[in-house]
């Protein structure tokens, strides 16, 4: 087994997990198994009780576990199911130990940082190493990404543990890989090395010397401060790998193997990669990378959600939307609009913030209601699926997202005004949204209905099921604590509200799709969980679609796109005829004076046109007070 640990200097949130992921894809393209393991110094158990603007998301795995968001990024690069124990605390480590403890495991000797907690984690690392996380065969590469930044004293026991694990394991058999920040001050306009030298000095004190420097900056670096890195921090000027601020992350892999950094790890760890093979190693990257930079039509989705002031607490929603606009041909534009500003308590207060996040909800080619947590901005999100329903603009809803759509169609369409979820007001008298068995309100940590579940299509047409490709069934990962209340399924239902998607015992609500609708869809699910770059998420997928008119054409050709359906070229030859079409149409519509040289025959009068852009804010049912 090998190991590569990734560490980070200066400031943290500096890229390590996208250095880490693309370390990994580099060695998977050439053949090597390979696994991730994620480090994160704080006390917590885990992930899962965390604000979403303390680390961004909690990403959820196949088997229930709630962890950093840096593990979606190893799924997604590498294609690979992580498991709980790829995620190690501060918190798990000392909960094994100490329960080690109780049971006497230690023989009554003194339990101390050194050797016990050390040990503990170099052994869970080896473990978890050997677990098979693409099919069956054992990883031969572990990925390992140490949290924060070296100094910090939460990580002084885990940077100890790896001093030592490096003599465990051989020095073929290990290698470091520090990140660490460049700064470029504005005073100065050169590229400053003090701070990497600094953190590079702090990690050989720890006694850990670093194989390879990984160098972030905002712009490409020159040869000679290169030069400087490495005389200054012992390594050869091969051994740096300077990291600018690029368009897409996809180009990352591709910019450490112009480096040489396959070279490197195949020498020093001794890999025995078939070097005659590397043309095709990362092709599909080269074509991702090339894609995302030739794209040129532009789809402009809408996030209605509760925590938009820190885009990561989005993180995979963003990458299941990027990856499912690449596979339709379009360039991603997300606007973030706060849901409570679509209150009508924000009219009032704040009009002017009101009407502008409300232009922006009407301009946008399609609508996306995230998940989320408590009573704040509800009343938003189920405004935005009303006018999303009733001006037919594509909308895709994630689990408090259903949530919302459920409530405002019973609102509205079956007339109960005080329809409501128990998370909000527990004593409501229609509760549409009521709690599920595994919820206990004294404890929030691990008592959701987590993981990878198995949702059956119900008989019958369906748009969503057709985009999966006509399943029986689909296994996707939940995270959420409340359901709709199955006993008003049939009242919806009579109402054009479609449940197409449930549980196996068909008591839980899965999915549902709007009848008549071109794309009402929302799912209790969390769909952006298992996307990847180079297989689109179906809903994300049927979402970007819906919002440039594709999704018709993609059904009834078998759910495939044809060249020229996702040709720009062609695209615009399509516009460039409509508008003709319509112009021509218009011209018709004129009602022009009786001349011999007009050509027209007299009384030409056309039936009258509509702007295209006349049911989003012209003539359309918008909410109350919007202008």
């Amino acid at each position: 087994m090998k190991y590569i640990l990734v560490t980070g200097g200066v400031i943290s949130g500096v890229g390590k997990g996208v250095i880490a992921s693309s370390f990994g894809t580099l060695l998977k393209s050439c053949g090597l198994d390979v696994t991730s393991i994620k480090i994160d110094p704080y006390i917590n158990i885990d992930a899962g009780t965390f604000s979403p603007y303390e680390h961004g998301e909690v990403y959820v795995l196949d088997d229930g576990a709630e962890v950093d968001l840096d593990l979606g990024n190893y799924e997604r690069f590498l294609d690979i199911t992580l498991h709980r124990d790829n995620n190690i605390t501060t918190g798990k480590i000392y909960k094994l130990v100490i329960e080690k403890e109780r049971t006497g495991e230690y023989l009554g000797k003194t339990v101390q940082v050194v050797p016990h907690i050390t040990n503990a984690i170099q052994d869970w690392v080896e473990r978890v190493a050997q677990t098979p996380v693409q099919g069956s065969s054992k990883p031969q590469v572990c990925i390992v990404e140490l949290g924060g930044t070296i100094g910090d004293i939460e990580g002084m026991p885990f940077v100890e543990a790896f001093r030592q694990f490096q003599f465990r394991v051989k020095r073929e058999n290990f290698c470091v890989a520090h990140v660490s920040l460049v700064p470029l001050p504005k005073a100065t306009g050169e590229p400053k090395t003090k701070p990497t030298q600094s953190s590079v000095r702090e990690l050989r004190g720890c006694g850990l010397s670093p194989d390879l420097i990984v160098c972030r900056s905002e712009k490409p670096i020159g040869l000679e401060v290169k030069e400087k890195i490495s005389n200054f921090c012992h390594v050869g000027p091969d051994q740096v790998i300077c990291i600018h601020d690029l368009n897409s992350i996809y180009h990352v892999p591709l910019l450490m193997e112009q480096n040489g950094v396959i070279e490197y790890l195949n020498d020093r760890l001794q890999l025995n990669i078939d070097m005659s093979k590397r043309t095709k190693c990362l092709q599909h990257w080269r074509d991702l990378a090339r894609r995302t930079e030739t794209v040129r039509r532009v789809v402009t989705i809408a996030i209605v959600g509760k925590y938009t002031k820190f885009t990561d607490s989005y993180a995979s929603v963003v990458k299941a939307l990027q990856h499912a606009a690449l596979a339709a041909n379009r360039k991603l534009e997300l606007v973030f609009i706060e849901s409570c500003q679509l209150e009508e308590e924000t009219l009032q207060s704040e009009p002017s913030s009101y009407h502008k996040e409300w232009q922006k909800l009407c301009e946008s080619d399609g609508i996306l209601v995230p998940g989320g947590f408590g009573s704040r901005g509800m009343e938003g999100k189920i405004r935005a699926c009303q006018w999303a329903r009733e001006n037919r603009k594509p909308l895709l809803g994630i689990c408090l997202g259903l949530q919302a759509a459920v409530i405002e169609f019973a609102r509205n369409k079956l007339g109960l005004k005080d329809a409501n979820t128990t998370e909000i007001d527990p004593n409501t008298a229609n509760a549409l949204v009521i709690d599920m068995p595994e919820h206990h309100t004294g404890q929030l940590g691990g008592t959701m209905r987590l993981g990878k579940r198995t949702t059956v299509f119900a008989d019958g047409p369906s748009l969503i099921r057709q985009l999966y490709g006509n399943p029986k069934t689909v296994e996707e990962r939940h995270r959420h604590r409340y359901e709709v209340n199955p006993k008003y399924v049939p009242r919806l239902e009579e109402q054009g509200m479609r449940f197409v998607g449930t549980d196996e015992e068909k008591t839980r609500m899965e999915i549902i799709e709007l009848a008549g609708h071109p794309y009402f869809v929302a799912t209790q699910y969390h769909p952006e969980y298992l996307s990847r770059p180079l297989k689109p998420s179906p809903p994300f997928l049927g979402l970007i679609l819906a919002s440039v008119d594709r999704l018709q054409q993609y059904i009834q050709r078998g759910c495939r796109l044809s060249p020229r359906q996702l040709s720009d070229a062609s695209s615009d030859e399509e516009e460039a005829v409509a508008g003709l079409a319509g112009a021509t149409k218009s011209l018709y519509s004129l009602k022009l004076p009786k001349s011999p040289r007009n050509g027209l025959p007299n009384g030409c009068n056309g039936s009258s046109s509509t702007s295209d852009g006349e049911g989003a804010c012209g003539g359309a049912d918008i909410p109350n007070g919007h202008q």
